[in-house]
């Protein structure tokens, strides 16, 4: 059993992660640390007990993104031989987190090395359960290289996701434009 203790030190750094989340989605990867600890409340110092730098904190905050989004896919991938729910719960996974999402797509280059090593293990993970799908539906698929097929979905999301001003400026893209998106690129793959 965990002392009170530990308990608070957890509660704390998920505290950090939340609002970490919520302010490089709304200010971009530039915030500052500071600003994270004022919107937590937490002393700035305390951001640093939890996460040495400010690049293990956003290490951090990608995996644990990369984490929720993966083992949704995963489980998903294991029990369904079916490309449709798992488009689905990528794109449910995505629309939680989707102002973080456009931010993390749209910044990716201004974010340290180990990040983006981060990000490209979180498409990979993506891509290898979407590739294990395809196999076991190669029957209704067109015989187009999977890399293609995955790459086509990702690009069509993140057109949409970064153009979020032209197609949906007031509302959720995905939210908006999920289901759609979702039934086209099923038509375009499908024979």
């Amino acid at each position: 059993m965990k002392s009170k203790r530990q308990l608070q030190k957890e509660n704390t750094r998920k505290k950090i992660l939340e609002t970490a989340y919520q302010i490089y989605a709304e200010q971009g990867f530039s915030a500052t640390t500071a600003v994270i600890a004022k919107e937590a409340r937490v002393s700035h110092g305390t951001i640093f007990v939890h996460f040495p730098s400010l690049d293990e904190l956003l290490c951090c905050l990608i995996q644990d993104f990369g984490d929720v989004l993966g083992s949704e896919i995963h489980r998903l991938a294991e029990t369904k031989d079916n490309i449709e729910e798992l488009l689905k719960a990528h794109l449910d996974v995505l629309a939680r987190y989707e102002k973080f999402y456009i931010r993390l797509i749209a910044e990716r280059s201004l974010l340290p090395e180990e990040a983006q090593l981060t990000f490209s293990n979180i498409q990979s993970i993506a891509a290898y359960h979407f590739n294990k799908v395809i196999e076991r539906e190669s029957s209704t698929i067109k015989n187009l290289p999977v890399h293609l097929l995955f790459n086509t979905w990702m690009g069509l999301i993140h057109y949409y996701l970064l153009n979020k001003d032209l197609f949906s400026p007031d509302a959720p893209v995905l939210e908006r434009y999920g289901p759609e998106l979702m039934e086209t690129f099923l038509e375009l793959m499908k024979k």
